[in-house]
C-alpha cells in the first residue's frame, strides 16, 4: 500500500481548478508585476469576498512573506509584537518577522487551546512598558486563525482582543493561513471574522488548501498601506510574471472553491476524530478545523510506521501525541484505514 501522509495540509498537491487556471495562463503575453487581468480579477474578487470595497491587496508566494510584511507594515523596529507562544511567527518562520521589521522584538504570550486573551496579552503588554525605553513598546497584536493547534477564535473573542488593541493603540493583525478551515466551520462570513470584528490586516492563505503557492496579505484600511508596495519590492515578492498569482487566486475563490476545499478538510478530520474516539483515544484538544491532536501509547503509533502513515509527533503536548491533518483531497477511505490500523491493528 502507498504511504499515509497526514502529517500537514501542506504535502498535498494542488487542486485540479487551480492548476488548471494555471495551465490557462501559460502561454502568450501579458503585463507584468501584477499589471495583469488576473491578478485585476483576483484582487475584485477578493474585495467583494470581503465586503471590502476599499480593501488593498498584495499577492505573495508564502505566509512567510504575508506575515513578515504585514508586520514591517505594522510596527516600527523598535516596537515589539504580541503573539501567541506557539504562532507559526515565533516558531516556524526563522527570523524572517525580526528581519523584515528590522529588528522588532516578538514577545511570546501563553494561553489554552492555542489561543490568546485580552487578560494574558495584557499581562505582557503591561510588563512590556514596566521600563520606559528600556523595553520595546507593544504595537501589533497577532493571531493566527486557524490556531497551531486547530482551534478557533469565535467572533467575539476577536472583537475583545481588537478592542484590546485599540485601547493600546495597537494593531491586530490575523495570520490566516488556515482562515478557510476557520471560516467554513464558524458560520459566519468572512468580513465578519475579519475587518468587522476589528482585524486591521489579513495574511490570508491558499497554499494550504490548494493553491500551489499563493497567499494574499489583505489591509482592511487603505490609508495604512503607504510603502508596502516598495517592502514587497524590496523583499523579492513581486514576481515579474504575477498573472500566475493572480490565476491561481482567482481561481481559488470562484464559485466558492477555497470554502469547498476547506469544508472537505474539516469533514475529514472529523471523521478521524469520531473514528479515533470510538477506537478508545479521544482527541487531545477540540476539533474545529483540519487538526486532529490524538495520544497514542507507542506499540499504535509503532503500528501506524510500519503501516506506512505519516503523523507529525507534537512533543509540546505530550511525548506520546500526533498530529494529523487532512487536505482537500483526503480520501475518506484513506482516514478509514488509519482509523482500523489504530483500532485493531489491520491493514
Amino acid at each position: 500500500m502507498p504511504p499515509i501522509n497526514l502529517a500537514s495540509d501542506n504535502v498535498a498537491g494542488c487542486c485540479p481548478a487551480i492548476r488548471k487556471a494555471l495551465d490557462a495562463v501559460a502561454d502568450g503575453a501579458a503585463m507584468p508585476y501584477g499589471a495583469d487581468p488576473w491578478t485585476a480579477r483576483a484582487e475584485a474578487a477578493l474585495r467583494a469576498t470581503f465586503e471590502a470595497p476599499d480593501l488593498r491587496a498584495f499577492l505573495v508566494t508564502t505566509g512567510t512573506a504575508a506575515n513578515s510584511l504585514a508586520m514591517a507594515l505594522l510596527t516600527p523596529p523598535w516596537g515589539a509584537v504580541l503573539c501567541h507562544a506557539d504562532s507559526h511567527i515565533n516558531t516556524d518562520e526563522g527570523g524572517a518577522p525580526e528581519f523584515y521589521t528590522g529588528g522588532a522584538k516578538l514577545l511570546p504570550v501563553g494561553g489554552a487551546a492555542g489561543k490568546l486573551t485580552p487578560e494574558a496579552a495584557t499581562v505582557i503588554a503591561d510588563k512590556a512598558a514596566s521600563r520606559g525605553v528600556h523595553r520595546a513598546p507593544p504595537t501589533v497584536l497577532s493571531i493566527t486563525q486557524a490556531t497551531e493547534v486547530g482551534t478557533l477564535y469565535q467572533p467575539d473573542e476577536i472583537k475583545a482582543l481588537a478592542a484590546f488593541c485599540q485601547n493600546r493603540h495597537m494593531a491586530l493583525h490575523m495570520d490566516g493561513a488556515r482562515f478557510a478551515n476557520a471560516i467554513a466551520s464558524l458560520g459566519c462570513s468572512p468580513a465578519e471574522a475579519s475587518w468587522k470584528a476589528g482585524v486591521d490586516v489579513l495574511s490570508l492563505g491558499a497554499t494550504k488548501n490548494g493553491a500551489w503557492a499563493c497567499e494574499a496579505l489583505l489591509v482592511f484600511n487603505p490609508d495604512e498601506v503607504d510603502g508596502l508596495a516598495q517592502r514587497r519590492m524590496r523583499a523579492g515578492q513581486l514576481l515579474s510574471k504575477g498573472r500566475f498569482l493572480g490565476a491561481q487566486m482567482e481561481a481559488y475563490l470562484k464559485d466558492d472553491l477555497w470554502l469547498d476545499n476547506a469544508r472537505h478538510a474539516n469533514a475529514m478530520a472529523a471523521r478521524l476524530a469520531a473514528g479515533l474516539n470510538a477506537a478508545g483515544y479521544p482527541s487531545t484538544l477540540p476539533v474545529e478545523a483540519n487538526a486532529v491532536f490524538v495520544a497514542l501509547p507507542p506499540p499504535v503509533r509503532a503500528r501506524l510506521t510500519d503501516a506506512g502513515v505519516i503523523a507529525a509527533p507534537w512533543p509540546d503536548l505530550s511525548p506520546d501525541t500526533l498530529r494529523f491533518v487532512s487536505a482537500f483531497d483526503t480520501p475518506a477511505e484513506v482516514i478509514d484505514r488509519v482509523v482500523k490500523i489504530i483500532a485493531t491493528g489491520a491493514d
